[in-house]
Order: structure tokens, then sequence, then C-alpha cells
């Protein structure tokens, strides 16, 4: 039986533990999808994990920026886009190719108004049973949390950040 897992929080290191996973996961022979949301293509694992047998990165062949600075048109184009993102994930979910799903950010994409939390609440209640799906990002809702099966929480208890230092290629992205 597959499970659920979030992982949440303010900290560093959400994405990079649900990379860990796929990473651990294509190690023992199972087929992992990967759907980023709110990020970019250029981000330095997406490349290495193309390379890796067994795991499939969508491509994300939009980019929208920061949401807080979306106009509203912009904000619907990318809420739209972004459901669809979802949307298709499920349906290549759905046919069992995959024992793993990681959907990166589909957290902050819910909060944000990017995807529909009823949309990802009804697909985890009726997805295969054997399939893992892993959702990352900030301020899981209670009803997803209760769904989940797993469910960790990254604090950030200091951050390079703090004083001024932008994301640096290959650590923060």
């Amino acid at each position: 039986m597959g499970y659920i897992h979030i992982y949440c929080g303010d900290g560093k290191g959400k994405t990079s533990a649900a990379l860990g996973l796929a990473v651990r996961a294509a190690g023992r022979g199972r087929k992992i999808l990967i759907v980023r949301f709110l990020k970019t293509e250029d981000s330095g694992e997406v490349r290495i994990l193309r390379q890796i047998p067994g795991i499939v990165v969508t491509f994300c062949d939009r980019e929208f920026g920061f949401v807080s600075r979306m106009e509203e048109k912009e904000r619907e184009e990318a809420a739209k886009y972004y459901q669809r993102r979802f949307e298709r994930a499920c349906q290549e979910a759905q046919k069992g190719a995959y024992d793993v799903l990681i959907l990166d950010e589909l957290l902050a994409a819910c909060n944000y108004g990017m995807v529909q939390e009823e949309a990802v609440t009804e697909f985890l209640k009726n997805r295969p049973e054997r399939l893992e799906v892993v959702l990352t990002g900030r301020n899981p809702s209670k009803r997803l949390l209760e769904l989940a099966d797993y469910a960790s929480e990254i604090e950030m208890r200091k951050h390079p950040f703090e004083k001024g230092v932008l994301a640096r290629e290959g650590i923060e992205y």
C-alpha cells in the first residue's frame, strides 16, 4: 500500500527531502513522476534527475514569477495552467505506471489558489492503492494533514537570507 507524505515548514530542505526519497526509490527499481509547481526549469536538480533511470521530471513550459507580483489576469492564467498541470499529473498517476508521485510545492499552489485543494483531496482519496504520494510546501491545511500518513515539518532556525544573501545557484536552486 502506498502512503501520503507531507514535507512542510519554513525551513530549507522540503524539496531536498522529497528528491532524496525519489533517488532512494529509483535505486530500488521504482518508477517516479515529479511534477513541480511555482518553479522554473532553472533548478540544478532538474538536469541530473532527468538522467536517473526510473525518474521522470515533467517539463515546466511556462514561468509566471512570484504570485504576489502577478496582475489579476496573469494570476488567473497561472491558476488555469497549474490546475491543468495537477490534473495531468493525476491522469498519469491513475494509469499505474508510477510507484511514487512527487508534487513539489503543491501546498503553496493550493495556498495561493493556483490549484484547487478539493481536487487534491479527491485525488489523494482515490489514488491507486500502491501509489506513494509526496507533497511539499508551506502551511498544509488541516484536511491535507489528516489525509497524510507522514508529516514532517522543517523549521528554519537560521538562514543566510536573514543577512541579505540571495538564493545561490547549486545550493538553493
